[in-house]
């Protein structure tokens, strides 16, 4: 299974015209995920998708990477692993 990122999409867009944009360009994803902001719901910009087979994964880097989509040049690359982030935040001022 092969994860795919797909970037600058159009905000308007969901996990189905993320999948018929991809089937547009002769490519089947096995799923969508539109990445959302918590509070609010609305989509962010960008998601994954993943892939069962290889072949075919490449394939949707080449033939959707630079189309444009709903008047956006989609961005397709392979997910790089999450990078890790320190402990902490919270946001508090030092206490005393």
């Amino acid at each position: 299974m092969k994860k795919l990122f797909v970037g600058n999409l159009p905000y308007a867009a969901n996990e189905q015209d993320v999948q018929n944009f991809f089937a547009e360009n002769g490519v089947a994803v096995d799923t969508v995920t539109v990445m959302r902001d918590r509070f609010t719901g609305q989509a962010r910009g960008f998601g994954f998708v993943e892939i069962n087979d290889d072949s075919s994964a490449q394939k949707a880097v080449d033939s959707c990477h630079g189309k444009e989509m709903m008047g956006r040049a989609v961005v397709v690359n392979e997910a790089r692993p999450m990078a890790a982030r320190e402990a902490g935040g919270g946001g508090g001022r030092g206490r005393r």
